[in-house]
């Protein structure tokens, strides 16, 4: 596995966080992202870069970041013990968006790069990534479309890989604690290089390049329809779920944090407006209910869509 080529991977994950950005700006009159470059003494360099308070999107960030290292950290040579002690570079490219409207779902995606030169031996490496979606008052034609693009993203690579990386997703955005999912899914791999470094290459692209067609018509479709402080609320409380999520099982939170990468940046796909309720329940038959049965796992392609404007709540 010594054909490894992190230069191109950078140069592919920069252009992918500058295509997402512009595209972003294109769907908000009101905002634009600001960008901050940065080093440190831990990293090679990284650009955050943060759009806040517009029209249609709350918060969002699309960060690019290299991090460089003599020991990997607790949260991966757990998994690879004889890396513990080897160098290591680590790039990717991460992003959540936080909208304003609640029938807007949040969403996260990540596309990484891990490469570690063990004295001695040959350098090791792997792919990582994928992309989730978290609704509020979710759209069956929606969550349909995410993952029919989810799928054609894969396909090309054998028809068992949507239907693997989808399961991993399903079972790595859980909230044990809550017995909850987080959102729908989507794809979550990591640890990938079962092909050569070409494919694997390819197919990461293959998920980055998927991820405006997947959530743009998303958002688009859903954006200016009116809702009440009732959904706003709402939304509020189940960012909560999100932010569980990021603080104590997401890898990236957590490998970033312990390889003294620059806390701004890991802590900046956190919402601005978050908001917890002490044993709060929704009411049988509301639409709040509704996302609580609608959270567990199903196979998104083969299901019956409902057209669902007229189950929208009045504003």
């Amino acid at each position: 596995m010594s054909n490894a080529q992190p230069n191109l991977i950078q140069n592919y994950l920069c252009d992918l966080q500058n295509r997402i950005c512009a595209s972003l700006e294109q769907q908000e009159p009101n905002a634009k992202f600001v960008i901050d470059n940065w080093t440190s003494a831990h990293t090679l360099q990284g650009s955050t870069r943060i759009m806040r308070a517009g029209k249609y999107i709350e918060h969002a960030a699309v960060n690019f970041s290299i991090v460089q290292g003599n020991k990997l950290p607790p949260s991966a040579s757990l998994r690879y013990p004889q890396l513990v002690d080897a160098a290591f570079t680590a790039l990717g490219v991460s992003l959540i968006i936080h909208p304003q409207n609640p029938y807007v779902p949040t969403t996260h995606m990540n596309v990484r790069f891990f490469i570690s030169e063990p004295e001695g031996f040959d350098p090791i490496w792997w792919f990582g990534g994928g992309y989730d979606l978290t609704p509020y008052y979710p759209f069956e034609e929606d969550c349909q479309h995410w993952h029919q693009v989810a799928h054609d993203a894969c396909i090309a690579f054998g028809p068992d890989v949507y239907p693997r990386y989808k399961q991993w997703c399903d079972d790595y955005f859980s909230l044990p604690h809550r017995n909850e999912k987080r959102g729908i899914g989507g794809l979550f791999f990591d640890d990938l290089n079962l092909w050569d470094f070409a494919t694997c290459a390819a197919f990461m692209q293959s998920v980055g390049n998927s991820f405006l067609p997947a959530y743009i018509p998303i958002l688009q479709r859903r954006k200016d329809l009116p809702f009440s402080q009732r959904q706003r609320d709402f939304q509020l409380y189940r960012r909560g779920r999100y932010v569980e999520f990021n603080l104590l099982y997401d890898r990236g939170t957590l490998f970033g944090l312990q390889s003294k990468g620059r806390t701004e940046s890991i802590l900046a796909s956190l919402p601005p407006q978050v908001a917890w309720r002490y044993n709060w329940q929704p009411e049988d038959n509301s639409p709040e209910q509704r996302l609580y049965d609608f959270l567990q796992p199903r196979e998104w392609l083969n299901c019956q869509v409902q057209r669902q404007n007229d189950l929208l709540e009045p504003a």
